[in-house]
């Protein structure tokens, strides 16, 4: 396939685009598979067929679905032989090696291959607010972090030495109704509604961005077949940025409560629990806030619609409309324990 120009990606809208998505079944993924339906866009999805035990929607009516493990190159150059598509988006990209085999299967079978990234890729803290495009990547607190950062220099590099087609995308934090936008889910709503000390790292003032994943959505499936996006990166955010304080809050009103805020630096969080803090220091214990000027710049008339108010309302309620949704982690409630009887007296 020769490499993309204006004409080959300027596809009328009537005829729709031919996508892959590697994924489909996660909380950003199964949102863009339904937008790109919705759009016409002609939709393959390549995932373990797993959606059903997430308590999200199936796949799209009229969505071809290929059942394969991403990680078996075999059966995904089985499973694709003799296919191309004009758009590959992959969900499930987490470290070089990833990258590097969807490099070596998609050069020549795309006009433009989507990296699913990460905005915690961003300099950690941030120097400078809002965080734009340009804000270094740097982030020495979270390996995720880190390894999505060594995918994108991997994908850079691979671009500007081949042209193989790349974008690069990096939602901050999404979340959809199955999904309690706490570290913990659902333990942290059971804790409110037994009035219970909540866990809040640091003082609670920190601004946070949260997106609701039909926001994310509707632009990234915007940035579909277009060549300005060649070689580019993009976060998609929204530009609502509660303190964590209001977070909670607003999902303790949901539920009906006042929750019981109990507040403990990250660092002291950190020293309870390594795989927590690294996510806390690494990433939700600064404030982040988005400048998504650069995304509407291609996405004309984009913004986000959905106010974490509305978002709260539907988690709670999906939760509430079948109790086997409410799933209590004992250990994470052990250590919210924990955390609390060493804090809440000081």
């Amino acid at each position: 396939m020769n490499q993309p120009t204006d004409s080959n990606l300027a596809l009328a809208p009537d005829e729709g685009l031919s996508v892959l998505i590697l994924g489909g079944s996660g909380i950003i993924s199964n949102a863009v598979a339904r937008q790109a339906a919705a759009a016409g866009h002609r939709l393959t999805l390549l995932n373990r067929g797993r959606t059903r035990s997430t308590g999200r929607p199936p796949a799209p009516s009229g969505a071809r679905q290929l059942l394969v493990d991403v990680r078996d190159r075999g059966a995904v150059l089985e499973a694709l032989a003799g296919e191309s598509f004009d758009v590959v988006v992959t969900f499930l990209g987490f470290v070089p090696e990833h990258v590097q085999q969807d490099i070596e299967i998609f050069a020549g079978r795309t006009q433009q291959y989507i990296f699913i990234s990460s905005a915690s890729a961003y300099q950690t803290p941030p120097a400078r607010l809002p965080v734009t495009e340009s804000t270094p990547l740097r982030n020495p607190y979270w390996q995720y972090s880190r390894d999505k950062i060594a995918c994108e220099d991997l994908l850079t590099a691979t671009y500007r030495n081949s042209g193989f087609p790349i974008t690069i995308v990096r939602p901050s934090h999404t979340y959809d109704p199955t999904m309690v936008p706490f570290d913990g889910g659902w333990t942290v709503v059971d804790r409110m509604l037994r009035q219970l000390p909540v866990i809040v790292p640091g003082d609670g003032t920190s601004l946070w961005t949260i997106t609701h994943h039909t926001d994310v959505a509707r632009a990234l499936v915007g940035l579909f077949g277009q060549t300005r996006a060649l070689g580019e990166a993009f976060h998609i955010t929204s530009d609502e940025a509660p303190t964590w304080n209001e977070l909670y809050r607003t999902i303790g009103r949901a539920a009906g409560v006042e929750p019981n805020l109990l507040h403990v630096p990250s660092e002291s969080i950190a020293g309870m629990d390594a795989d927590l803090g690294a996510a806390l220091l690494g990433d939700k214990a600064n404030s982040m806030i988005f400048d998504n000027s650069k995304i509407r710049a291609l996405v004309p008339g984009w913004h986000a619609e959905v106010p974490f108010a509305q978002g709260a309302r539907e988690i709670v309620a999906w939760h509430r409309a079948d109790p086997s949704r409410q799933r209590i982690d004992p250990q994470m409630n052990a250590l919210f324990d924990r955390i609390a009887a060493r804090y809440a007296s000081l």
